[in-house]
């Protein structure tokens, strides 16, 4: 997508991600593999493949972790023109398990590159000409002066009046329920399109899905998704009530499918699509991506999208 205008930016932290070749115990791994993890950087990635032309800003180290994320994130097409390497902090690390079905994860980001990210630290011209700008809590999480980033571009991107995005995205191991929720209910008021789990709701408001989708609509968010996995999703659309079926699969590694939920609702938002046909598009996107391993790896293109889709049968031959 070479020379096409950007319609969506994404801005947070990309990870090495380190995981065994398979299940079990990173202390008794064979064999290890590297790839790339981060929720806005996966979102980017899952609408390049699904035809949107869209730009990740982060900060990387100046090493061959973040030399691997670059490389990883550019080649699914998506611009990484402004990223930051940062020659005096390393590139952040994850490392990732699966045992007895459950996926544990560990963070290495203190000090990292991404969790330096700070008002000003990029020209704010990179937003020129886009649509939407996609943010998640995880970035606030990581630090003062990533909060502060954050709130710096919900400015500039209502300065130019682009769509936001905000995906709440909770990660207990990077903060508590209360600074969470502060953070999430600090930036409603700015948020146009507000994605949240029904296990995040539980967890950071106490409520059910009902009373979590009409007090965070009330917030301000004109559309607010509340995510509820396998059984699909329900939204608050322009005051419209609007549920939508999951679809049933198999479900091989659950991480990334909020991202490819995010990237799937926004390039069907941006096609012009119905509210409900935006949610099964969202949908489609989250159980595709379960049944693959990795954060991005499994995302379809988008003949592979619309097929899922229809359920039409793919031989592969």
């Amino acid at each position: 997508m070479t020379g096409d205008q950007v319609r969506v930016v994404t801005a947070g932290e990309t990870m090495m991600l380190v995981a065994p070749t398979g299940p079990g115990r990173l202390r008794h791994a064979g064999a290890l593999s590297a790839s790339a993890g981060g929720a806005e950087s996966n979102v980017a990635i899952g609408l390049s493949r699904l035809g949107v032309c869209s730009r990740w800003l982060g900060a990387v180290g100046d090493d061959e972790p973040g030399q691997l994320v670059l490389h990883r994130i550019r080649a699914e097409g998506v611009d990484t023109g402004a990223v930051i390497v940062d020659p005096t902090r390393p590139t952040a690390l994850y490392l990732r398990e699966q045992v007895a079905g459950a996926t544990r994860v560990y963070y290495y980001r203190r000090g990292s590159a991404g969790s330096a990210l700070a008002p000003g630290c990029l020209d704010p011209a990179v937003l020129d000409g886009a649509e939407v700008l996609h943010l998640s809590g995880i970035t606030a999480a990581l630090s003062e002066s990533c909060a502060g980033f954050v709130d710096w571009l919900l400015d500039q991107a209502h300065q130019r009046g682009l769509l936001v995005s905000y995906d709440v995205n909770y990660r207990s191991r990077l903060w508590a329920p209360e600074a969470a929720r502060a953070a999430t209910e600090a930036v409603l008021d700015r948020v146009d399109l507000l994605l949240v789990g029904h296990e995040e709701a539980r967890a950071l408001w106490g409520w059910d899905d009902d009373t979590a989708l009409d007090r965070l609509a009330e917030r301000g968010p004109a559309e607010t998704v509340l995510k509820r996995g396998a059984r699909g999703c329900v939204a608050l659309i322009d005051g419209v009530r609007h549920e939508v079926d999951g679809f049933a699969v198999t479900e091989v590694d659950p991480i990334g499918a909020g991202d490819a939920f995010a990237a799937g609702y926004l390039a069907a938002r941006l096609a012009g699509a119905e509210p409900a046909d935006r949610l099964r598009t969202a949908n489609a996107m989250g159980a595709f991506c379960v049944q693959s391993h990795g954060d991005y790896e499994g995302l379809p293109s988008r003949a592979e999208l619309e097929a899922f889709t229809d359920q039409r049968e793919d031989l592969g031959r």
